[in-house]
């Protein structure tokens, strides 16, 4: 009995310590409008800004780090912030529209694993991989010819791919 206690007890102190918040390391809330804009620091994608309308919290190393928050439909912005160990900063930010495309329209989807990837068209930071993912979603782009890269928002080699995006038709890229 004493032994099944104490293997319980290492056992509850080590994951006690494994959830314990690195000391060095302080939080980016991001309170952002449209929620599903994507979310760089430093360069580096880590998601969108909201998942179902609720801020994501996003653990950063502190220190200065540069802030984009992109979205294909808005302007993007740059901000530096400050990150300080154990606190949480606050970024809140509504972006601006772009003028709205015209038709007509081709559908891309994109099928991987992560669903967090980030998709890239062109260079441009179009979303994440779920967001593009099932039959009834995709991203509405007029025809003509891309180049599709998808990114692992958890690290990994990207997934490019040159397409060809047809009105009225559907192009599916799935990630390796």
């Amino acid at each position: 009995m004493k032994r099944m206690f104490a293997v319980g007890a290492i056992l509850i102190s080590s994951l006690w310590a494994a959830q314990r918040p690195d000391s060095s390391a302080g939080y980016l809330k991001t309170k952002v409008d449209p929620g599903r804009a994507g979310v760089f620091v430093d360069g580096q994608y880590k998601g969108p800004a909201a998942n179902f309308r609720i801020g994501r919290k996003f653990t950063l190393p502190a220190g200065e780090h540069e802030i984009k928050l992109s979205d294909p439909r808005y302007e993007e912005v740059s901000r530096k912030v400050t990150i300080r160990a154990g606190e949480t900063t606050t970024l809140s930010e509504r972006l601006r529209p772009l003028p709205i495309a015209k038709p007509p329209f081709g559908r891309l989807r994109v099928i991987d694993f992560d669903k967090y990837a980030a998709v890239y068209l062109n260079g441009r930071f179009y979303g994440h991989a779920d967001e593009f993912s099932n039959f009834a979603q995709g991203l509405l782009v007029n025809p003509g010819e891309y180049s599709v890269s998808i990114v692992p928002a958890s690290g990994g080699a990207a997934h490019e791919e040159k397409v060809r995006i047809e009105a009225d038709k559907v192009t599916i890229v799935k990630a390796k």
